[in-house]
């Protein structure tokens, strides 16, 4: 990972260790790497998707056992000047600044995070479709909903999932989803 660090410009990792800092403290559901990977992309880093997903993991992993372990600026420091492979010195500087700065917030929250093992939901967006014709049927006419939904992972990680549905189908999600809403007014 501390290659593909050197790779990133400062005020990018900044941004990016900032998100992972709000994320951390429940601000924010999660960090969408495609996003500022295209960002970095267009200001001629050469990155992918995977590489700064799995950087951000690092540094959501390292914050959050900082955290756990209540380590101060000065001792986070010190561990990371002991790993196997030294990470750049912008990159360390940036780590030093944002935990000086907002590391302490997350050491009240990180009990909760323990407790958060699955997804976050994020958004919800759906459109609806009607299948006009294919190669093997001529005169289809089939409506259907295409559902996509926004989650957060449990490490910050932004992804959309989406499936079709069927009317009857949809109208059984949207009877649930109605169901969950009167359960949730008598709480």
């Amino acid at each position: 990972a501390a290659e593909k660090i050197r790779l990133i410009p400062q005020d990018f990792f900044a941004e990016l260790c900032e998100q992972i800092i709000q994320h951390l403290n429940h601000k924010i559901p999660g960090i969408d790497t495609a996003e500022l990977c295209q960002r970095i992309q267009t200001s001629g880093v050469d990155i992918n998707v995977d590489d700064l997903a799995k950087i951000a993991n690092t540094l959501s992993f390292l914050f959050s056992t900082a955290a756990r372990n209540n380590l101060s600026t000065e001792e986070l420091i010190t561990t990371l000047g002991s790993g196997i492979s030294t990470l750049p010195k912008h990159a360390v500087q940036v780590i030093r600044h944002v935990w000086n700065e907002q590391g302490k917030a997350i050491a009240v929250s990180e009990d909760a995070r323990d407790m958060a093992t699955v997804g976050q939901f994020v958004d919800m967006k759906w459109k609806l479709g009607v299948a006009m014709s294919s190669d093997t049927c001529r005169s289809l006419k089939y409506p259907y909903v295409t559902v996509t939904l926004t989650v957060a992972d449990p490490s910050g990680q932004i992804t959309d999932k989406s499936f079709e549905m069927s009317i009857p189908q949809f109208k059984n999600f949207f009877r649930q989803f109605k169901e969950m809403a009167s359960v949730l007014e008598t709480v």
